[in-house]
């Protein structure tokens, strides 16, 4: 039948509901029949709308259906890379499917690892989040307390044993610690990211397009100071804007960041009187601090001094790990401040012409690398460490990757750097202000190594053997730890509304009776719950009343709530943070710092939140300062900017962005099988 067009929307399907033609002989009581034929026409009708929507349902969130992997932990629990090797990973394809991933969604890098679109953000954007779960720590000792390790042993328990969806989002592992003093960072025991070796080398080669991005921006500022060092402004404007065709024309960046009119002859210069951006290179070596380039012939005497970072401490890595999309990544990328001008303007990446390369050369390492754990979980493995320089915690976009999978009842379970003062600090009033995300949880890694040292034990050096008090039992030292350190740290995450959760990561040589004082006073401190945790040598299972715990607390109302206001002044923001997190009486601003602040507030960069360089060896700026220091001054030598980023940072005494190598560095011990290919040695 014909079918008038005003009655169809556009992209409408017909079905046609009209009973079949029948002859002649057949008509007789037909009549009867055809109600009922419009009527199973219209169940057919029906069950194709229901079966569509339920269709269009999965599109948007396809419930979970992880099959976790079996463990069965050995006694003594065996190396980290003989426990990673004994585990056969799933497919990372198989994996995706579980927790509904499209296969359009994912790019894969081999076996076990591969990158996730950011469409799933579109995808799933009615989708609700589920809960937020931060992982922070005590003052650590220089040995490290565990925290990965705790992240990885929370999701296994959650997902594998309470049958939960949950996501662990970890940072990716700079190669300067692993072949120098720490060795790897994929967890440990029978919590760990596996294949480990995998994790802690290369990986989708993230921090490589890091470190090539920021070189090209090293390499253009030292091309601009030699050319505008060398030519006239005339010849300069003529190879900057070649003649084509007789008609000479500006690119697109470079009318973006025109700041004359367009009837003038000559741009304004971007002539670099200062250069303030390292080369960056991911290998410890003390030796590239300081150097000195432009010593041959040909770079004409424009001979300076610079030098190298490692390359997670590039601003680039912290671009990555706030953006909150790729066209966000790009526009850091270009207000990136590189330098300043003759005129004492700043100079950004955008003003050198380089920002869409810089887009072009990360557009990859953008997207989360979705790996498992032991026990099958998923874990979005993204952006990098260095929580004592940047602000230390795992991408923005994993993050809310990961919440939508999981949906409303699932756990996201994110890590953050060192000690609550600093990575905890910094992921609350720098990352939760970029994503705009709000926690429900904090768990609080304690060991009671770290806590005996605060209470008053002897020194703690990575290499060293452990003295006899961390070894025998010592129930004084881990009363004075709890009492100072981790009664301070519960405090500093209460200041900013949310419920705490203490994890006391239990190494063999700890008595029951400190175990038990420890969750004792962490109780009375504040904490919604304390609980010890065996994961390194369980697995999961070990973690369940961890987990059980968090899951309560995280159904509790949160009263979250930033520490300082943006555009509170930036010395009342460090003094802010001095005080309330840090215990200081007040902040001693050098004369250089003043002068800094005085020139960013002129730039318009005042409202940007405060990210705290300063050692992660104590609550104060002294690393020998232990326990819960008071009664000090902190003293701020210097203050920069990460425009791009979108944070200031204060220098707090000496930091060094480039670590040097040990006598015995770790790579003595990791060697490859030329016949089989594996690796040894590695953690």
């Amino acid at each position: 039948m014909d079918i008038p067009s005003t009655w169809l929307r556009p992209r409408a399907e017909i079905i046609y509901c009209a009973p079949t033609q029948e002859t002649d002989d057949d008509a007789i009581g037909s009549s009867s029949k055809f109600p009922l034929g419009y009527l199973i026409a219209a169940h057919r009708t029906q069950n194709v709308v229901r079966s569509c929507s339920r269709w269009l349902q999965d599109q948007h969130y396809r419930p979970w259906r992880l099959h976790p992997l079996k463990l069965q932990p050995l006694t003594p629990v065996p190396s980290d890379l003989e426990i990673s090797r004994a585990q056969v990973a799933k497919p990372v394809d198989q994996l995706a499917t579980e927790i509904g991933l499209l296969p359009e969604e994912l790019e894969s890098y081999g076996r076990n690892k591969a990158k996730v679109r950011l469409s799933l953000l579109d995808r799933l954007h009615s989708q609700p989040d589920g809960k937020y779960v931060l992982v922070a720590g005590i003052t650590p000792t220089p040995l490290g307390e565990g925290k990965s390790t705790v992240t990885v042993g929370l999701v296994q328990a959650l997902s594998a044993h309470l049958k939960l969806n949950s996501f662990a989002c970890l940072r990716q592992p700079s190669q300067g610690p692993t072949f120098g003093v720490k060795g790897g960072a994929a967890g440990g025991g029978y919590a760990q990211v596996i294949p480990m070796e995998e994790f802690n080398l290369h990986l989708t080669g993230d921090i490589h397009a890091i470190t090539a991005a920021n070189n090209l921006v090293a390499a253009a500022i030292d091309a601009r100071i030699l050319h505008e060092a060398t030519q006239s402004d005339k010849a300069l404007f003529k190879r900057l804007v070649p003649s084509v065709n007789g008609v000479r024309k500006f690119s697109p960046i470079q009318i973006s960041r025109l700041r004359v009119s367009l009837n003038t002859a000559v741009p304004e210069s971007l002539a670099t009187a200062t250069a303030g951006l390292s080369w960056v290179v991911d290998t410890n070596d003390r030796f590239l601090r300081k150097i000195t380039i432009g010593q041959a012939s040909t770079e004409k005497g424009q001979i300076r001094e610079t030098g190298f970072d490692i390359a997670v401490a590039s601003e680039i890595m912290a671009i990555l790990a706030l953006a909150d999309s790729l066209e966000d990544m790009k526009n850091r990328l270009a207000r990136m401040v590189v330098g300043t001008s003759h005129s004492g303007l700043p100079v950004t990446a955008e003003d050198l012409g380089v920002s869409g390369a810089l887009a072009v050369l990360m557009k990859d390492a953008i997207k989360p690398t979705l790996m498992q754990t032991l026990e099958g979980t998923p874990v979005f493995v993204h952006a990098g460490p260095f929580a004592n320089i940047a602000h230390g915690n795992s991408s923005v976009l994993a993050d809310k990757l990961a919440l939508k999978l999981v949906g409303r009842d699932g756990f996201v379970v994110t890590e953050a750097g060192f000690g609550a003062d600093i990575g905890m600090e910094k992921f609350f009033n720098i990352k939760c202000r970029a994503s705009g995300l709000r926690p429900n949880v904090v768990v609080l890694v304690a060991t009671v190594r770290a806590l005996k040292m605060h209470g008053g034990g002897p020194h703690v050096s990575a290499g060293s053997p452990l003295p006899r008090e961390y070894i025998d039992e010592n129930l004084s030292l881990v009363a004075g730890g709890c009492q100072s350190n981790l009664k301070k740290q519960i405090q500093i995450a209460q200041q900013f509304g949310v419920p705490v959760v203490v994890a006391l990561n239990v190494f063999k040589t700890d008595t029951q009776a400190e175990i038990d004082l420890v969750c004792q006073i962490a109780r009375e401190c504040g904490a919604f719950d304390a609980l010890p945790c065996n994961h390194w040598a369980q697995g999961g299972r070990g973690s369940v009343a961890l987990a059980q715990a968090v899951k309560q607390a995280a159904s509790k109302p949160s009263n979250f709530q930033f520490l300082y206001h943006s555009e509170m002044p930036i010395v009342e923001k460090i003094r802010t943070i001095a005080q309330r997190v840090y215990g200081a009486d007040d902040i001693d601003l050098s004369l250089e710092a003043q002068t800094k602040i005085d020139y960013y507030n002129q730039q318009g960069y005042g409202s940007l939140p405060i990210c705290m360089a300063k050692t992660h060896l104590s609550l104060s700026h002294m690393p020998d300062k232990k326990g819960a220091p008071t009664g000090f001054v902190l003293p701020i030598r210097d203050v920069r900017a990460s425009v791009g980023a979108g944070f200031i940072y204060p220098l707090v005494g000496t930091m060094s962005t480039m670590p040097g190598l040990p006598t015995r560095p770790c790579f003595y011990d990791i060697d490859l099988d030329p016949a089989t290919e594996e690796i040894t040695g590695l953690f």
